[in-house]
């Protein structure tokens, strides 16, 4: 348990605490996002991370409107395993010279956020059905469709060039 989260004793506790996390890694993200656009140097590499900067954004509100909605304080717990995404992919960008494999581990990276936050919003839109509230899990269903679209872009765009550039 986290210094500041409430102890996990029952279903419900453990879904706020999900949607904490959830909503700690969202705002990281969308720290995080701006720097590797401007890093970018494949347009549509760079496109796709300002284009999910966006979505983003608006994921946060959706989980703004869940925490609302199920009668919770808005805020974040925080979420070890997207500081260590990020934290790795960070270390990764700096020790790489070539501009090409820069984008090639930029975009890797990503897709580790990408696969952390469809685990996240599958189960807490399962998690949402089981406790009977559906209208919190139409609005994260909503994130997760997104966030499955952008891992599949982001897997066009390694296998059509990225990947090939930098080998």
């Amino acid at each position: 348990m986290g210094l500041f989260s409430k102890p996990i004793k029952t279903f419900d506790d453990l879904f706020v605490h999900m949607l904490q996390d959830i909503y700690y890694a969202e705002k990281q993200i969308a720290k995080n996002l701006p720097d590797m656009s401007e890093k970018a140097t494949d347009p549509e590499l760079k496109a796709a991370f300002q284009h999910h900067l966006t979505e983003t954004q608006n994921q946060i509100g959706r989980l703004e409107q869940v925490f609302k909605q199920h009668g919770q304080e808005i805020k974040g717990t925080t979420c070890a395993a997207m500081d260590g995404i990020l934290d790795e992919a960070s270390e990764i960008m700096g020790d790489t010279d070539d501009p090409e494999v820069c984008d090639a581990a930029m975009l890797a990276a990503a897709q580790a956020v990408e696969h952390y936050e469809i685990t996240r919003y599958g189960t807490l839109v399962a998690f949402a059905k089981q406790l009977g509230r559906e209208d919190c899990a139409g609005l994260l269903a909503a994130n997760l469709d997104e966030e499955k679209a952008t891992d599949k872009k982001l897997t066009a765009i390694a296998e059509s060039k990225v990947n090939r550039k930098a080998a």
